[in-house]
């Protein structure tokens, strides 16, 4: 017995289905390019067995907690530790008898697909996760956790990852990442350069954030001008532990490009804490544009993630601090927001610069006719809330026809959540052959053509773009 369909996501129409499920064959088991996402460096560095099934599939996936916990289970009771250090009581078996007595919350969902795939392929589990064999399950995985063949570098390389970049902030020290560099290990770990805690005036502890950079980069961050020599001193050391991009996840898309005079000010404010609401944005915006210009000269490609609430939920912020499933997506504007930033260095085509959004309504609008033109600009896949089938077949319907297949950049998994890697590039490879089977069946692709852009979008865009 198998828990998954070998011909899912394939379309449902017998002609198609076959179509799509040649051009999948072709692209199934092509290396995973991983540029960005959120996974520990510690794994590799240390490369020690995960713990248990919980702290592998539930405590550090939000995906699954966030549906759990709008059922009514309490963080607490799934272990996810609390702002003051302090960690739960919850035991792990409990927690996975409570995640398989919810399983049924699931149904539907990418995270089904996802876990059921890392189940059955990684794990060899054959039935439906559910409270009667909640414990026969767990038992499955953690016996096989405790083997060799299921440490983080063992499944890395069974899971065919040729490079693998995690998210850092700017003050990070990179330890994890030197010990994986001085291992006799080949596998290709980079990090990639987040710098919002000392770009956001809003970010919590911003003040003292910019103050350990300026002592990582021994410049002086109280000025203006040793603020931005900290930021390419920092960019510079992220680049020499394999780092090929940046990653920007602010509240809007808003991009600023100020007299430096008026930034130096701005920056002033930010250090005092006298920056009004609209300065602080102001001031992001300006720091957009500044890392992109640094891009020009160290060759980052750039992220920005705009347009979520992060933290809606003010006590849950307080218990449990960041990023604990109450980010919630906003309306974004990109067609004014960017305006300062691409008259900047828009036309610039030794720059890349990567879009997302959690609005799908710009794809068709904004997204896909900026890209279309923008010589610096690429499109990102479908991110976070929309990284489902559906979602991802909604963005190519949308994007495609102004900007292209090649001013995208194939698929990120972006997800803290080791064992759905392979799961997700999966369902990215097979929504995209069925919907490049929709266009050989409709004339707008020759049948020739379709192999190569499935690989295209499987592989090679992801590697290309992020210079991996």
């Amino acid at each position: 017995m198998t828990i998954l369909d070998d011909d899912r996501l394939l379309g449902t129409d017998p002609g198609l289905r076959a179509l799509a499920r040649d051009l999948y064959e072709g692209v199934r088991d092509l290396p995973i390019i991983s540029p960005h996402g959120h996974t520990d460096p510690r794994w590799f560095a240390e490369n020690k067995a995960f713990e248990d099934p919980s702290s592998l599939f539930v405590t550090p996936d939000h995906y699954v907690f966030r549906m759990l916990h709008s059922q009514g289970v309490s963080l607490e009771s799934l272990g996810i530790p609390r702002a003051d250090g302090l960690k739960t009581d919850a035991d792990p078996r409990a927690i996975w008898r409570v995640f398989a007595q919810h399983y049924h919350l699931f149904r539907g969902t990418p995270s089904r697909l996802w876990l059921d795939h890392a189940f059955q392929d990684v794990f060899g589990v054959t039935d439906r996760l559910s409270a009667t064999n909640a414990d026969a399950i767990y038992d499955q995985i953690d016996d096989a956790l405790k083997t060799d063949a299921f440490r983080p570098r063992a499944l890395f390389e069974r899971f065919r990852i040729e490079a693998i970049s995690t998210t850092e902030s700017a003050i990070d020290d990179l330890n994890w990442h030197r010990m994986i560099r001085d291992s006799d290990w080949q596998g290709k770990v980079v990090t990639a350069y987040r710098p919002d805690a000392v770009i956001d005036p809003d970010f919590a502890g911003f003040v003292d954030n910019v103050a350990r950079m300026g002592e990582l980069a021994d410049e002086d961050t109280t000025t203006w001008t040793g603020y931005l020599a900290a930021h390419r001193n920092r960019r510079n050391y992220f680049k020499s532990f394999g780092a090929t991009s940046s990653d920007h996840g602010h509240p809007s898309a808003r991009t600023e490009d100020l007299p430096q005079d008026v930034a130096a000010k701005l920056f002033d404010k930010a250090l005092h804490g006298t920056c009004t609401d609209d300065e602080a944005d102001a001031f992001r915006g300006h720091m957009l544009t500044e890392m992109a210009r640094m891009s020009l000269d160290d060759g980052l490609v750039m992220q920005i993630h705009p347009g979520a609430f992060r933290n809606h939920s003010d006590s849950v912020a307080a218990r449990f601090g960041r990023d604990k499933g109450y980010d919630i997506p906003t309306r974004t504007d990109f067609v004014h927001a960017l305006k300062p930033l691409l008259d900047a260095v828009g036309h610039r085509d030794d720059l890349t610069i990567i879009l997302f959004t959690l609005d799908e309504t710009s794809y068709a609008r904004e997204l896909a006719p900026l890209a279309g033109v923008y010589p610096c600009l690429r499109l990102g896949p479908p991110w976070w809330f929309h990284d489902s089938p559906e979602g991802m077949l909604r963005f190519r319907q949308m994007a495609t026809e102004t900007a292209g297949f090649y001013n995208t950049v194939g698929f990120n998994d972006d997800t803290r959540a080791f064992c759905s890697i392979p799961a997700r590039h999966d369902v990215a490879r097979r929504v995209d052959c069925a919907f490049l089977a929709t266009l050989v069946a409709s004339g707008r692709l020759d049948l020739d053509e379709a192999p190569e852009v499935a690989h295209d979008l499987a592989y090679r865009l992801a590697k290309q773009a992020y210079r991996l």
